[in-house]
């Protein structure tokens, strides 16, 4: 049986399209197929790599990567995670299934180191609980 393929959208690929093909992979336990790329690529961002060690996810071997048109058409899922990168993903075949999922863009928040760091925690913990409820809705059928 093919493992459905999940391609994760973001503007910069830097922070929570990561975030998300980290838990995808480490909650998917090799049954599903992820990548995660940007409109434009940001770079890694590292608060992101601390945020998602700490909750014992190594994504520091990740690259932000351009879309790929190969891996867009032959996704089974792409998932924008901001509404810029919902707005300007290049148009799918009918036989992707397109989701939006909003969450708040953590490398923009101010404050102190804390609060900048607990809106990372905030947002990786979100997206973990979005992907293991969408890996048991839609993948574990």
């Amino acid at each position: 049986m093919k493992k459905p393929l999940i391609y994760f959208l973001c503007t910069g690929n830097s922070c929570r399209s990561q975030m998300a093909e980290g838990w995808a992979r480490h909650l998917g336990q090799g049954k599903i197929d992820v990548y995660s790329a940007g409109i434009e690529t940001h770079g890694l961002n590292p608060r992101a790599v601390a945020a998602m060690k700490e909750a014992g996810v190594d994504i520091s071997h990740h690259k932000s990567e351009l879309i790929d048109p190969e891996i867009l058409n032959k996704a089974d899922y792409v998932i924008t995670l901001c509404g810029d990168a919902n707005d300007k993903c290049p148009v799918t075949p009918p036989t992707v299934n397109r989701l939006h999922w909003g969450f708040e863009d953590p490398a923009r928040a101010t404050g102190s180191e804390e609060e900048v760091t607990a809106k990372f925690h905030e947002v990786r913990d979100a997206i973990k609980d979005r992907i293991a409820k969408f890996l048991e809705e839609e993948v574990s059928q």
